[in-house]
């Protein structure tokens, strides 16, 4: 009786916790989904003063700067030190991870570090940012069904339903902005559809073990010894044109897009989940045309706001349903 009776006053507290902390999570997952929405734009400007491959590396390069001047500089809990993922071995002052989670930072670096940024800017060569944003309207879809596959997450019926709906009045919307004419851009978009989702499964799956922001650091750390090259061979081959507009692309591509945007994202997933994390980016694509007007001058079709209403519908279905 003494100890039932101990626990239940705690139980309000609890339930104020967790509601905190989802409501917290929640927040994370959406200034991620700002960040990306400036994505492509952010591309397009960089494509101004660089070459496909020069933006891909210098970013990738310069946001592991970021990472690891993060890593060299912040410190382990005591717990976490020579536990799960330290074993007591120190990278400056943060624990490397465990050995069994390299493979799944090895997935981040593909799918996030590398081949999204690298499949979406050689799309945007010949692909409008309009265009470009099918992929993102696709992509809590394709990252939901990985995460039940990778991590045995089931979301409901109703779940699915709203995901579908919303994925599908994005995928309309974006394909009659730029015509719906299936070309060489669509193979790379959709190529880095499926590797971003891979990309953020893991992520997310490993942010549960260790903080969100180590995750894409280390992911990006790894991946050093193939940007550093490839981004020296780059800047030789490709003509390089600094601008305004090239600068501040490039620069928030690699601190932005790669690596803050991606610190609370994968906070966010943490917190609520991977598929109802995932399902407000419905919105990014909408955003991201609302930056394309501001930022590249291109003009928004008067089916905007019907869709990000029908969008929100949907997003508030999925944040309400159980996954």
């Amino acid at each position: 009786m003494k100890a039932q009776s101990s626990a239940t006053p705690a139980t309000p507290v609890a339930v104020a916790a967790h509601r905190d902390r989802a409501g917290l999570g929640t927040l994370q997952a959406a200034l991620g989904v700002i960040a990306f929405s400036l994505t492509f734009p952010a591309t397009a400007w960089g494509l101004e003063g660089f070459g496909p491959w020069s933006l891909v590396a210098v970013r990738s390069v310069l946001a592991a700067l970021v990472a690891g001047g993060c890593l060299l500089a912040a410190g382990a809990p005591p717990r976490a030190r020579g536990r799960a993922w330290g074993r007591g071995r120190t990278w400056g002052r943060v624990p490397p991870p465990d050995r069994r989670h390299w493979p799944g930072l090895a997935v981040v670096g593909a799918g996030v570090v590398l081949g999204f940024p690298m499949l979406t800017t050689l799309a945007l060569q010949t692909s409008t940012t309009a265009h470009a944003a099918v992929v993102v309207g696709l992509l809590p879809l394709t990252t939901a069904l990985l995460s039940a596959l990778r991590v045995g997450s089931r979301p409901s019926r109703t779940f699915w339903a709203a995901a579908l709906a919303g994925a599908a009045a994005v995928a309309v919307f974006t394909v009659r902005q730029s015509g719906g004419a299936p070309t060489t851009a669509d193979l790379y978009l959709f190529a880095a559809l499926l590797v971003c989702a891979a990309g953020y499964t893991e992520g997310g799956r490993l942010a549960r073990v260790m903080p969100g922001w180590q995750v894409i650091g280390w992911a990006l750390v790894l991946c050093l010894p193939l940007t550093v090259p490839a981004a020296v061979i780059a800047l030789a081959l490709e003509p390089v044109r600094l601008t305004a507009h090239s600068v501040a692309g490039l620069l928030w591509v690699a601190a932005g897009s790669q690596f803050l945007g991606l610190v609370v994202w994968y906070r966010g997933m943490a917190a609520i989940g991977i598929p109802k994390a995932s399902q407000l980016q419905l919105a990014q694509p909408l955003l991201t045309l609302v930056w394309s007007v501001l930022l590249l001058n291109e003009r928004l079709t008067p089916a905007a706001p019907l869709t990000a209403a029908a969008v929100l519908v949907c997003i508030a279905v999925t944040q309400r349903t159980r996954a």
